[in-house]
């Protein structure tokens, strides 16, 4: 076993694997950039290197650079997490060269799986099936457009390089092949450094199912069953589980004997996955089942093939670079209950999943599940930190673990609705509803799952008269705070000609709340809230609903929606000449712009792209008008700065129309 190995890599999987190198008593290096400086991996590690500036092109993938670090540490072996350079066979090479051990596979199975037109024409020699579509190296539009008219629509276009549903669209008619063609290829080359992209049939009801494979240095290989990853948004992964629902043992035996035989076609080491799409339309069928990639690293959904196996895939991947055997043969590998992984990130599910950035200010998960559940969070954060623009927005993966998938869902329901955080717009009340869906709780899952729900599971109800008063109470200094503590008790039951009030103002995204806030003879508080809601309640300050204060705001939890109040500055002035203007909703760069200053533009219109965490958004005009200004392309943005002004005369619409 190491002594010391440096991992290449941030946030919660470095956290992760300095957690089973310090159980097996091998010493960590951390490296960091500069936003990661204080980060908790840093302060988890034994030791840390600074690696460079915030952006990835200029630390975590600077390959040289973490060579270096682990050569002047004295580690013997670099682990890089997923991401990043994980998959970089020429970083492989580097850390090889340089008399290092890399904890993966080796730059030749990398190179042979890294590229998925390469790695499917290599599967169909080795007689695994692939699904049906064009992996050839041309790359022109009138072929590429021609062979998705012979696969027929609907067709998806992905990128042969990378994952995460980067590069990827599913085109409906031939008439939008060449415009999502040049969106995926922009997307593809600012992710992955590569736009070359393949061209594979859609299937109808897909589900996708994907096998942990593990091989060691001395031919061996085996499968750690499957996980269903089938609950996505944007081709990106939202709530996995293992095993798969519905899985039926003719279809297990074939998808894993498939998936093993993957493996041992590219002499595999390490821990790896096999993803398949399957057709779920006539239910799960042994002869319904493709291969589309495989990832030779460790998945981000890795810990519920480890609650259900009861394996640490970590140590396994340790114990396989330091040139020990597999730790189990396939027979001592079996199932156990049934486990879910839910992603629990910065961003906002009612505007389109956008990713957004904050400071944590509060950030509290679940200390108990339901009897009969195991559950670990896996995070990188903690209260104080802030979520960056530099990296992905992920805060924790919430991970459970039952008897059978219907505690293991109940378990998942209750440790949701227990989670808090505040400080940023996070995805838990979307995740709740998702895990509530009934299609979701009655295994009816399907890629498209989320797609055709999107408008329920995003929708969120208006905060109670409850919610904004305990909001009302909390910003007027009364709510959370221990009655023996509360300033306001020496005024409890004093009036002179009439009760003790305060008058409090709020804002709830675009709304404007007024309210008054009496203490009453008895002690407690009478809350009443002006028109529109016209209502009078009274609280004990005891049972005020769980919240949070950060600056300038509240947030009150109902469940997992945490509602956000702003708690506006009676000094602060608002900013007229903000009206009339489109603002960036994260910070990104300026990627297309489709409109020049003079245009009339009508509602809906796209204006430009910006590019945020390697995604692109489309912002488009939020009311008809004539732009003034609008940003350049190829310029960085913050998060709130403005991309475009509309020309203040909305009667210019009608005169640069020529009406």
């Amino acid at each position: 076993m190491f002594s010391k190995i440096l991992i290449a890599n941030r946030g919660e999987i470095a956290c992760r694997v300095i957690r089973t190198a310090r159980k097996l008593g091998v010493h960590t290096v951390a490296v960091y950039s500069d936003a990661d400086a204080r980060s908790l991996h840093v302060e988890m590690a034994d030791e840390a290197v600074h690696i460079g500036p915030s952006p990835v092109g200029e630390s975590y993938l600077r390959g040289d650079r973490i060579v270096a670090a682990a050569l002047a540490t004295g580690a013997q072996a670099i682990h890089p997490g997923y991401g990043f350079l994980s998959e970089n066979p020429d970083f492989v090479d580097q850390v090889v060269a340089a008399g290092l051990i890399f904890i993966g596979p080796s730059a030749t199975s990398i190179r042979a799986m890294g590229l998925k037109d390469a790695a499917k024409r290599l599967m169909e020699k080795a007689g695994v099936p692939v699904v049906p579509g064009y992996h050839g190296e041309a790359q022109e539009i009138v072929l590429l457009a021609s062979k998705a008219r012979e696969i027929g629509y609907p067709v998806l276009i992905k990128a042969r390089a990378g994952g995460g549903g980067k590069g990827m669209r599913r085109v409906e008619h031939p008439d939008d092949f060449s415009e999502a063609l040049s969106s995926a290829r922009r997307e593809a080359k600012a992710a992955f450094g590569d736009d070359r992209v393949l061209v594979e049939k859609y299937v109808d009801k897909p589900r996708h199912i994907e096998v942990q494979v593990f091989g060691d240095n001395f031919g061996n290989a085996v499968h750690l069953y499957e996980r269903d990853c089938s609950a996505q948004r944007r081709h990106q992964k939202v709530i996995e589980e293992a095993p798969a629902p519905g899985m039926t043992p003719a279809l297990r035996k074939a998808m894993t004997e498939a998936a093993v035989k993957a493996a041992k076609a590219i002499n595999y080491s390490g821990a790896g996955t096999i993803e398949f799409i399957v057709d779920a339309s006539q239910g799960l069928e042994a002869d319904r089942f493709w291969f589309m990639e495989m990832n030779t690293r460790l998945q981000v959904e890795h810990p519920v093939t480890e609650m259900v196996t009861g394996t640490d895939l970590v140590e396994w991947q340790l114990r396989v670079a330091s040139g020990e055997k597999l730790p189990k043969t396939q027979s001592e590998i079996t199932l156990c209950g049934h486990a879910f992984e839910a992603r629990i990130y910065a961003e906002d599910a009612a505007k389109g999943f956008l990713p957004a950035t904050g400071t944590l200010h509060h950030l509290r998960f679940p200390d108990v599940v339901p009897e009969g559940a195991a559950m670990r969070i896996e995070t990188g954060v903690r209260a104080g930190d802030a979520i960056s623009p530099y990296y992905d927005p992920m805060i924790a993966k919430l991970v459970v673990h039952a008897g059978d998938r219907r505690q293991a869902l109940e378990a998942l329901r209750t440790a949701l609705a227990q989670t808090e955080i505040a400080g940023s717009t996070v995805n838990t009340a979307f995740l709740a509803a998702l895990a509530a869906d009934p299609d979701f709780a009655a295994e009816d899952i399907d890629t498209g799952l989320i797609g055709r729900h999107q408008e329920a599971l995003t929708a969120v109800a208006p905060p109670t008269g409850e919610i904004i008063s305990a909001a009302a109470m909390a910003a007027s200094g009364a709510g959370a705070l221990p009655p023996s503590n509360d300033p306001w008790s020496a005024l409890a039951g004093y009036a002179h000609f009439h009760g003790v009030a305060r008058r409090m103002r709020l804002t709830f995204g675009d709304e404007a709340i007024q309210a008054k806030i009496s203490v009453r003879s008895d002690g407690r508080f009478q809350v009443a809230l002006d028109a529109p809601y016209d209502s009078t309640s009274s609280h004990d300050i005891r049972t005020v609903p769980r919240l949070a204060r950060w600056p300038g705001h509240i947030t009150v939890f109902e469940g997992a929606v945490g509602y956000i109040f702003a708690v506006p500055d009676p000094l602060a002035r608002s900013d007229e000449a903000a009206t009339g203007s489109l603002r960036a909703p994260m910070p990104g760069l300026v990627k297309l712009v489709r409109v020049a200053k003079g245009d009339a533009v009508i509602k809906g219109q796209p204006l430009l792209i910006l590019e945020a965490m390697k995604m692109e958004h489309t912002i488009a005009a939020p009311h008809d008008g004539v732009i003034a200004e609008i940003a350049g392309e190829g310029a960085q943005v913050t998060d709130g700065a403005v991309l475009v002004r509309f020309a203040e005369d909305q009667n210019a619409c009608t005169a640069a129309a020529g009406g």
